[in-house]
Order: C-alpha cells, then structure tokens, then sequence
C-alpha cells in the first residue's frame, strides 16, 4: 500500500466512527463524551484490537490490516455490505465471498444482537457457521471463532469431530443428527443446484461420515426455527434452554438466542454464566505475554 491508501483507509474508519452513536453498538453514553460517535478505544474494543492498533490505522501510519481484521472493524462499525467492500479495497485486500467465517454479518441483527445483553446471542449462516458471538454465547458454548474451512460449520464438525458432540447429552445425539441433517437439505434446496459452497460441504460429509450419508438418504427436510436443548456446560452442568430463530430475508443468516427453559434452574444457571464468562476474560487478560 502507498501512502495516500493508508491515509485514505484512515480517512474513512474515521468518517464511519463519527457516525455511529454508543447506544447503536450497546455502549453506555456516558455524561463527558465529547465526540459526536464512538471513540477510538471504543473501535478498537468492539473490533479485538489494540488501541494503539487502531490508532495507527486512522492516523494512516502504515498498518497492514489483515482480512480478519478489516472484517471485524465492518462488523464493529456497522458497515453496509457495499461499505465493507470499499474498506477491502482501500487495504488492497481481496474481498471476501459472501460466505464461511469471514461473511458479511447483516447490519440489523448485529444491532439486535447488541442490545441482547442478558442472554446467550450469536449470528450464524445456514450452514450453522458462527459470525458472530456475545460475551455470554462464548461463556456459554465457547468460541466459535477458531475454526476454520468446512470445519467452521458445526454441521460439519458434528459428523466428523466427536468433541463437537460433548455439549449435548448422549441421549440427543440422534434427534440432532436428524435435525443438522433436514435443516442442511432445506438450506440446499434454497441455495440451489449451482451453489458450491453448500455442494462442496454435502460432498465432503458424504465422504466422510456414513452417517450423514444414511440420514441424508432418508430426505428429511425443515428449517430448524426454534428448538428446546439441552447443555452440558463444564461448570455449570446441564442447562435446558429454548433456542429461538430470527431469519434474514434471503435465509442465509440467523440470529439465535437461547432463554432458560420455564420452570427449571437453569435461570439461575445462565445469571451465573455471566460471572463465569467474566472471569474467563479477566484471566486470560491476566496471563503473562
């Protein structure tokens, strides 16, 4: 990148942090602030880099912004898809296809996700790869964002990975299977004859799990929209909650949420999620570099 890139790409983090308020990003105005947007700690929060980092990139210092990167500062400025694709292009950064981890998160539900802040909240894609996650998703179903390829899908990773199969009782594993299985045929018909990406999925698990193969034989279809499931968390045991389902409007992302199931302890359970999920970060900001 040449200079005047680098001052450009600084040029427009700073024109779309002016315009987006705290309240927007589910950040307190505090009675001081004397910026009309965010501030730039408040960015570099949001988008998991340093303050120093992102104060080189608006300064146009000579910052090279990875992909995962620029799309983590799309998601925390709330860019439009068209907004993103400039970001990408001032940073001479191929832009990405608009699907696996690195998808565009549509603005809406990161803003519903946002103001979701006493409930496990996440944003995946049809092919159950996880965008996006609040604080209380990750103390709750751990961190999505380390997979990568066909395994960032968990549909994958539940016919190929045992581990994947751990957070649910054994008892389910079946009712699961068949559920991943229906809910990837419903995506597929939707997607179409041409898509590769889902294609290359279903391909690649038919290969791999004879399971997939048996229950995709079978045809079941249906879109899953809500769910009741159960947990098993490593502190906190089993937890029974209602996972609800919002659809975008060409299907290809959702927003889900899990409340506790009515008339079981995990209300209590998922109050003291946040305190776990707390003192998680707290002790890995703690560990010696």
């Amino acid at each position: 990148m040449n200079s005047s890139r680098y001052a450009a790409l600084g040029a427009f983090l700073r024109s779309r942090r002016d315009r987006i308020s705290p309240e927007e990003v589910g950040l307190v105005r505090g009675p001081r602030r004397r910026v009309p947007g965010l501030r730039r700690d408040e960015v570099a929060g949001l988008a998991g880099a340093s303050v120093d980092y992102y104060n080189e990139l608006e300064r146009g210092a000579g910052a090279q912004p990875s992909e995962q990167m620029l799309n983590a500062l799309a998601r925390a400025l709330r860019l439009t898809a068209d907004e993103r694709a400039h970001l990408f292009d001032l940073a001479e950064r191929p832009v990405p296809r608009d699907h696996g981890s690195i998808a565009h998160v549509h603005p809406g539900m990161l803003d519903l996700m946002s103001r979701l802040t006493t409930t496990p909240a996440q944003v995946i894609t049809d092919l159950h790869v996880t965008l996006v996650q609040n604080p209380l998703a990750v103390a709750l179903l751990g961190d999505q964002s380390v997979h990568r390829g066909n395994s960032a899908s968990l549909v994958y990773r539940w016919f190929t990975d045992p581990e994947a199969r751990h957070i649910y009782p054994a008892a389910d594993h079946d009712r699961q299977t068949r559920t991943f299985v229906a809910d990837l045929r419903a995506a597929s018909a939707r997607r179409g004859a041409k898509d590769t990406e889902v294609n290359g999925l279903i391909d690649e698990l038919h290969s791999r799990s004879e399971e997939f193969a048996t229950t995709w034989a079978e045809y079941d279809v249906a879109f899953r929209r809500a769910d009741r499931k159960q947990i098993i968390h490593p502190e906190l045991g089993l937890l029974e909650v209602d996972c609800l389902t919002l659809f975008s409007e060409d299907g290809r992302q959702r927003l889900l949420w899990f409340t506790p199931a009515a008339g079981t302890d995990t209300v209590e359970k998922l109050d003291l999620l946040a305190v776990i999920g707390t003192q998680r970060i707290a002790a890995v900001d703690h560990q010696p570099s």
